[in-house]
């Protein structure tokens, strides 16, 4: 199996963090407005980074192979999410929300799944920690999105049918990723 580059989840930081400046601090864009941009300039590097450095702080004197393709999967949902706003598809496309909370999820989970694998066994196991995980994930999100905008924004009266939604959502992305790796065989 190829490996990936280091330089790509570095991409993903810098583009992502990038695209969070300028919702922070170019003032005018609509697509920004309300949906908490000063906090997530905060909150995605932080979230991008945190599994890379637990990694490497249980690793680092092991010289064990640096998982440069599960940072990247891990780190891929923030840019989506970013991306999605900055091309304004949240409000443009109906369907974008719900596919990032699938896909996202799906991606995010994989990535994780691919740094425990090695140690969750049978199968089974490992799309129950998966999905679980995913799920727990999934409700922390939303908790997230409510503290930060929901609760005194304009998204209130649609915000229960929603959040259940995209914790479905997410739930079947953790799923799908849990499936996905504990059929495909170890590399």
């Amino acid at each position: 199996m190829r490996r990936c580059p280091w330089w790509v989840p570095v991409l993903f930081l810098v583009l992502t963090v990038g695209q969070l400046v300028v919702a922070t601090f170019m003032p005018g864009l609509a697509q920004f407005e309300g949906k908490a941009f000063g906090s997530r300039l905060a909150a995605y590097p932080a979230l991008m980074l945190v599994v890379p450095a637990v990694w490497w702080r249980m690793h680092r004197d092991q010289g064990a192979v640096v998982p440069w393709g599960a940072f990247a999967l891990i780190m891929s949902p923030f840019l989506i999410d970013v991306t999605g706003n900055s091309l304004d598809l949240y409000d443009r496309v109906i369907w974008w929300d719900d596919a990032n909370h699938f896909v996202n999820w799906a991606l995010l989970c994989g990535g994780l799944g691919l740094l425990v694998r090695p140690q969750l066994t049978p199968r089974w196991v490992l799309v129950l920690a998966i999905t679980g995980l995913g799920a727990i994930l999934a409700i922390g999100w939303e908790l997230g999105e409510w503290v930060s905008f929901i609760r005194q924004g304009t998204e209130l009266d649609t915000a229960y049918t929603d959040t259940l939604g995209d914790e479905a959502l997410g739930t079947l992305g953790a799923l799908m990723a849990g499936v996905a790796l504990a059929t495909r065989r170890a590399s």
